[in-house]
């Protein structure tokens, strides 16, 4: 599905409202909320992605402060408020029309403005109950720690973090201070998303043989850095954006962060955090990292082997095919897990005879769906769009009748960002906290390492370790520089 879920759809889920969430942990909060009270809420980054939340987060929080590296988006942000608060006062809807005093009273308060997330926390303190983290992917990390160590409730935007070692440690930290915590992959929240891993469990489709995970998008493969060094924009905090990274002179080129490893995580962060999720959690992968260890044997280890366009430490492969060999866990067997990117060589092949027609592949042009996942088993599949919000079940004249719109055994949800914020107020933990989220990260990211090194490297996830490949397991984490720290 490439089309994001729109801001009317989302506000109207808002005001409708539902039940639970599923359980995947649990743990205590940092205070108690009565019924009616609101979160204190800062957003981190408020432009690009960051802007999703700057439309969604007034309907259901108190949104306190703002902190962004480019002092320019708060007066823009201002006038974004105004502007909306306009429109949804001439809605015919009511419940736009509830929604456009809260714009209002945003577009006329001045709130507290911050360039550095550390200093709005420790300026701010206790009037600030959470904070959701939407800058560029590499420091989600510490953006993300920061507000934890601050005893503050966490929603960061996919992909978690860049590097596997960061993902680990968010939940190491997550665990320590007990705070409630969700990675914005919003297709979990779809009642569709919920009643395929309902099937999938059910064993609908039979034991899973094999998944096919796609993105039509690919890599820039940058060859070189950007040249030259024009003057740093007035209003924006060069080395702020940089956080952990490298020291480098300004270029806009570097913001484009998906160009760059050291910036970005290209497709696998910016899609398959949504399109393996399904796969992911259905198939119980998640148990590698969270489930009881083997009484006496060795934990099991997963494997990973990539093939790319070009091995390019700068940027990402044009194309890369990359397959997960996941072992046994719980109570499934073994089973393959490919991501076929970029229009990779193969990819049409191994994926068309999985769907039919009418699955939206372009027959003529041999082109896959911008974005989607086929899951395989003895008796069916599952074709689901790129942010596993919808699926068919195929071959569709096997499943005639059974209902695929709604859960019906494991919890609805209220809406993704609103079962973080229930989360935050003492309820059940979000599906996607960070639990779950670094696992799947983890998982994710461990593809980005593959495409720089040949051959298969043999990951195990209980120790975060790549066992066969030493200069591979050093990719796993890169040294931040100084003055920043998880």
């Amino acid at each position: 599905m490439r089309k994001r879920t729109g801001r009317r759809v989302f506000l109207r889920n808002v005001a409708a409202g539902g039940a639970g969430v599923l359980v995947l942990t649990a743990g205590p909060v940092a205070r108690t909320y009565a019924a009616n009270e609101k979160l204190d809420v800062a957003l981190i980054g408020i432009g690009g992605r960051g802007r999703w939340f700057v439309d969604t987060m007034p309907r259901m929080t108190n949104v306190v402060a703002f902190c962004d590296i480019d002092e320019r988006k708060f007066a823009a942000t201002s006038q974004h408020y105004a502007e909306l608060a306009a429109k949804l006062a001439k809605s015919e809807q009511s419940w736009e029309k509830q929604a456009a005093p809260v714009y209002q009273r945003l577009a006329e308060k001045k709130l507290p403005t911050f360039a550095d997330f550390r200093k709005m926390l420790d300026e701010m303190g206790k009037g600030i109950d959470a904070v959701v983290v939407a800058t560029p992917d590499h420091t989600h990390a510490v953006a993300s720690a920061a507000a934890i160590k601050a005893g503050k409730g966490v929603l960061c935007e996919k992909p978690l973090t860049r590097q596997v070692g960061e993902s680990r440690a968010l939940r190491e930290l997550a665990r320590r201070h007990k705070v409630a915590t969700s990675m914005g992959n919003q297709g979990t929240a779809s009642g569709q998303f919920r009643r395929a891993l309902e099937l999938i469990r059910d064993g609908a489709l039979g034991p899973i043989q094999e998944v096919h995970v796609w993105n039509t998008g690919g890599g820039a493969d940058r060859k070189e850095p950007p040249k030259g060094a024009p003057p740093v924009p007035e209003g924006l905090s060069w080395d702020l954006w940089l956080g952990p990274a490298r020291q480098r002179a300004f270029h806009p080129e570097w913001m484009k962060r998906n160009l760059w490893r050291d910036f970005g995580t290209c497709q696998l962060g910016n899609w398959a955090s949504h399109t393996a999720n399904l796969a992911f959690m259905a198939l119980k992968v998640h148990e590698l990292w969270l489930g009881e260890p083997p009484a006496g044997g060795a934990a099991p280890r997963l494997t990973v082997e990539a093939k790319c366009s070009a091995v390019n430490r700068l940027s990402f492969p044009r194309w890369e095919t990359i397959t997960w060999k996941v072992p046994a866990r719980a109570d499934l067997p073994a089973v393959p897990i490919t991501w076929h990117n970029g229009g990779a060589p193969g990819a049409w092949e191994a994926v068309r005879p999985l769907l039919q027609e009418g699955s939206g592949y372009d027959e003529a042009n041999k082109r896959l769906p911008f974005a989607g996942a086929v899951i395989v088993g003895t008796k069916g599949r599952i074709h689901t769009t790129g942010h596993n919000a919808t699926f068919v079940l195929l071959p569709e004249a096997d499943f005639q009748g059974v209902e695929t719109k709604e859960p019906k055994r494991v919890d609805h949800s209220r809406g993704h960002e609103m079962d973080w914020v229930l989360a935050c107020k003492g309820g059940k933990p979000a599906w996607a906290n960070f639990d779950y989220a670094s696992a799947l990260n983890e998982f994710l990211m461990l593809g980005n390492v593959a495409t720089q090194f040949l051959g298969p490297l043999e990951y195990d996830p209980r120790a975060g370790k790549i066992a066969n490949n030493p200069e591979a397991d050093a990719a796993l984490m890169s040294p931040y520089r100084e003055g920043w720290a998880l």
